[in-house]
């Protein structure tokens, strides 16, 4: 699949599959981890690296980049520090009342 044939988030919001109830149920109980794994794509590629070149920096394999970018795994706190280290980003973790804007 090349970078012009990926779905964004916004994307799929905006198809008309999204507008289904059973895909907006699934998308919301994994948002944050399809978000998070689109946040570390669009870093990577803004840096010209391919998903070996960010395992080699965070000391992950290949294959756990590309299943964190598909929002495949539930990472762990120590993972996205890894990653944030290594992407040159500052990890920040809120928790926050829903109705906050």
């Amino acid at each position: 699949m090349s970078t012009s044939d990926r779905v964004t988030i916004a994307g799929l919001r905006a198809s008309e599959r999204f507008s289904r109830p059973e895909v907006q149920e699934a998308y919301e109980q994994t948002r944050l981890r399809f978000e998070l794994g689109e946040a570390v794509r669009l870093r990577r590629e803004e840096l010209g690296w391919s998903q070996a070149e960010l395992g080699r920096r965070c000391g992950m394999p290949q294959s756990s980049i590309a299943r964190f970018e598909h929002g495949g795994t539930q990472p762990t706190l120590t993972t996205l520090e890894r990653l944030a280290d290594a992407l040159g980003l500052v990890l920040n973790v809120r928790l926050e009342s829903p109705n906050a804007a």
